[in-house]
C-alpha cells in the first residue's frame, strides 16, 4: 500500500509538513514537483455545477430490494 504526504525540498532540506505513518524501516519515492504543476489548495465552489444531477427519486427504495423490505 502507498502512502502520500506532503513535505518541502528546500536548499537541500527535506521539511514534511505531514506525519508519515508509523513504520520502523520503508521504501520511499520522492517527486518533485514544479511550482506550476502543484494542486491548489481548497475546492473552487460551484465548480460542479451543472455538470452532475441527482434523480428525483434517489431516495425511493429500489425495485430489486422490495423481498428484503
Amino acid at each position: 500500500m502507498y502512502t502520500a504526504i506532503k513535505g518541502i525540498y528546500e536548499n537541500g532540506v527535506l521539511t514534511m509538513t505531514e506525519t508519515p505513518p508509523q513504520v520502523k524501516k520503508s521504501e520511499v519515492v520522492i517527486l518533485f514537483m514544479n511550482d506550476s504543476e502543484a494542486p491548489k489548495k481548497g475546492v473552487k465552489l460551484g465548480s460542479l455545477e451543472d455538470k452532475y444531477s441527482i434523480p428525483d427519486n434517489f431516495n425511493e427504495p429500489l425495485d430489486d430490494l422490495k423481498e428484503y423490505m
